[in-house]
């Protein structure tokens, strides 16, 4: 064999899997029908959790079905049906709903445990490819997770069947987030240690400089006095409020530089003069991310924050904002 006709069989190989997956998937749409609705409806009436079970390849595609169902506002946990025939069944109660997986609708493990699961009045969910299967027969609803083939030459390896059984978990669990109205902040809180949660959690006064931290100078505080604040703080910036804190204006190394460039008495030049009027605040329970992003657009490194009454009540900064994860 040569290595030109080596490369071209990897390609076409590849490209077969993926085009008899992708037409598995397509398979799946006309059935998300009434089934797809009782199976959501079951989960949505559920008072504990959703348990999601599953031998072999189907249970490492149920194990991710859990963990994505769990992370978009459906309780939910994987249990092992060998495990379970061995004690783990007690983690089930009389409120839980069960997601049974199996390709054939006929793994030992799993219809060991169908029985147990009728005697305790626990709802179940089947996903299997068989209709005619004890798991599908035994469901309250099953949902049809049947192939044409698998992508493997040898229709041996679950290949085609786990694709399609992940991408009917993906449906029922976007279906069921978006029926709870679950949000991008409801999601980061399940994510708290991650960047996501960091991105979609941490607001603005949580990371902002404040009280003594915070460059003050009045409008008629002498430019160059002005310069030692804004030196001893190490923002590159000012705050100028009034006697009340009220944010008249700020004053940046950037208008420092225009005031050399148009030649102004650096020793007499007052702020209220120099001030740059009506600049870009951030509020309290503004999220960190989009500060950054208002940082990035206008090409600056600092922000003030500001009350509803308009006085000034801190500074964020970029670093802060990256040093804290968010990116």
């Amino acid at each position: 064999m040569t290595q030109q006709t080596s490369k071209d069989q990897l390609i076409k190989a590849g490209k077969r899997t993926i085009d008899i997956e992708a037409k598995a998937v397509a398979d799946l749409s006309p059935r998300i029908n009434e089934d797809f609705v009782a199976a959501c409806e079951l989960i949505l009436n559920c008072k504990g959790r959703t348990i999601v079970t599953g031998m072999g390849k189907s249970g490492h595609i149920g194990n991710k079905i859990a963990a994505t169902l769990a992370s978009t506002g459906t309780p939910s946990f994987f249990v092992h049906p060998g495990e379970a025939s061995h004690g783990d069944l007690g983690m089930i109660t009389r409120d839980d709903v069960v997601i049974g997986i199996s390709n054939s609708g006929s793994s030992s493990e799993v219809v060991a445990l169908l029985p147990m699961l009728k005697r305790m009045g626990i709802p179940l969910i089947g996903m299997a490819g068989k209709a005619d299967s004890p798991l599908a027969q035994a469901a309250n609803v099953n949902l049809d997770i049947s192939i044409e083939s698998e992508a493997c030459p040898l229709d041996l390896a679950p290949t085609t069947s786990t694709t399609v059984t992940l991408a009917m978990g993906d449906a029922l669990a976007i279906a069921l987030l978006e029926a709870r109205g679950f949000t991008a902040e409801d999601f980061a809180f399940s994510h708290p240690g991650g960047a996501l949660g960091r991105k979609l959690l941490l607001k603005v006064e949580d990371i902002m400089h404040k009280d003594s931290e915070v460059p003050r100078v009045e409008p008629d505080t002498l430019l160059s006095q002005a310069l030692v604040e804004m030196t001893e703080k190490g923002f590159g910036m000012t705050t100028v409020v009034d006697e009340g804190g009220q944010l008249l204006g700020v004053f940046t190394d950037g208008d420092l530089r225009r005031c050399v460039d148009q030649g102004a008495d650096l020793g007499k030049a007052i702020m209220s003069n120099v001030m740059s009027s009506n600049p870009k605040t951030v509020h309290l329970n503004m999220l960190a991310a989009e500060a950054l992003g208002i940082m990035e657009e206008r090409q600056i490194t600092a922000l003030v924050v500001a009350d509803d009454e308009q006085r000034a009540v801190g500074v964020v900064h970029m670093h802060d904002i990256l040093r804290a994860g968010v990116m």
